[in-house]
């Protein structure tokens, strides 16, 4: 009997020690200046590797860098990769930089780098490099990088407004960065869209409502202002911003009859005074590149654009999610269907913009929001 036990006893010592061992993460994604749980971008792009792990029996692991810097963000997929991770997925054009070394340093893993694409530039004025090389924008073998149509999303949103019957719009953006310019441009081309569309008499978007916020963390200030534009008439606030959102919403709350325009996801989980959101496929485009990945079939070496005719980008049409009183789903198919064969092609940038805008209002004057849009770089 003493035999057996000591028997037992190493056997329960062996399985102990062994599930010591460090546990491995096959999946990693790097969060990038927000969380996990910003009810934005990086949550929408976790859940979707989340949902993929469950249905594919797959590890998962994120990683927080200690700083909104380039070291840090290397530190991290470094981190990420001695955690077993075959793929790293990055969301977000701040790991353009890291993902452009990292590439390299880990030939062996797949990197999947959302709204960005590798490089090593880091000031486009000089065009300084972060490993004074001349500038290289290679796209490795093993990195697949993804960008959306967020002009076409911000688009869709701005017309569904203006035929809700709300054309006081304003709209924040966390940052300058390319995808939220995008929003932005794409909803004030939508809004004078359907203004023009439905013949709203005076309708213009003042360029006083149309601000970069800096930061695309929650803030008082960011509350302050939201509360100061709904109480001067503002109608809707389309708030490309992250986390920086659920300080409009807070704003909307207080004042009765005002709404928010949400982004990334579906957030009218987050408010009652969310209108819609214009969406991107985060969870579709990371669950696409991740089967592929797994069925030996990664195409990497190249960047893709994804837009309505992939369905990537667009409005919640669900039941639950659907606020709209005036605007209905038949409305909305047949604006998307517009943009999906190229019947109505939205602005991306500040040249185009001016030449749609135009087009809609010859004689309008759109200088003053067009700088706000896009600032004219100091000489």
């Amino acid at each position: 009997m003493k035999k057996i036990l000591l028997v037992f006893v190493l056997l329960v010592t062996v399985v102990a020690l062994a599930s010591c061992g460090a546990r491995t993460y096959e999946i990693a994604m790097i969060t990038d200046s927000g969380d996990i749980d910003d009810r934005s971008f990086n949550q929408g792009t976790w859940e979707g590797i989340e949902e993929y792990a469950d249905e594919n029996n797959k590890t998962i692991k994120y990683y927080k860098p200690t700083e909104i810097s380039f070291n840090a963000y290397v530190a991290a997929i470094e981190l990420a990769v001695e955690g077993g991770a075959q793929v790293v997925v990055t969301p977000g054009f701040l790991f353009e930089n890291s993902v452009h070394k990292a590439q390299s340093m880990f030939p062996e893993v797949m990197f999947v780098i959302i709204d960005g694409a590798p490089h090593n530039v880091t000031d486009w004025g000089t065009m300084a490099t972060y490993d004074d090389a001349a500038p290289d924008f290679t796209i490795a073998d093993n990195t697949l990088s993804i960008f959306f149509q967020e002009e076409q999303s911000g688009f869709l949103a701005g017309y569904a407004s203006v035929k809700e019957g709300l054309t006081s719009l304003g709209f924040m953006g966390g940052m300058a960065v390319p995808a939220v310019v995008r929003f932005g441009i794409g909803y004030v081309a939508g809004a004078y869209y359907a203004a023009e569309e439905d013949s709203v008499a005076n309708f213009s978007f003042a360029s006083n409502r149309y601000l970069y916020l800096n930061s695309f963390a929650p803030s008082d200030s960011t509350k302050t202002t939201a509360a100061a534009w709904y109480s001067a008439g503002t109608q809707a606030i389309h708030a490309a911003a992250g986390g920086a959102g659920n300080s409009v919403m807070a704003a909307a709350q207080e004042t009765t009859g005002k709404w928010v325009v949400g982004v990334d996801v579906d957030q009218s989980n987050l408010s009652a005074r969310v209108i819609t959101s214009a969406m991107k496929g985060l969870a579709v485009s990371v669950q696409s590149a991740l089967t592929d990945f797994y069925a030996d079939d990664f195409d990497g070496g190249r960047s893709i654009t994804l837009g309505v005719s992939e369905d990537a980008v667009g409005l919640p049409t669900a039941t639950d999610s659907w606020r709209f009183t005036n605007f209905t789903t038949a409305e909305y198919n047949a604006i998307f269907t517009k943009l999906d064969n190229a019947t109505v092609v939205v602005p991306t940038d500040r040249a185009t913009l001016s030449t749609f805008l135009t087009g809609l209002y010859p004689t309008g004057d759109f200088a003053a929001l067009l700088e706000v849009i896009s600032p004219t770089p100091a000489s």
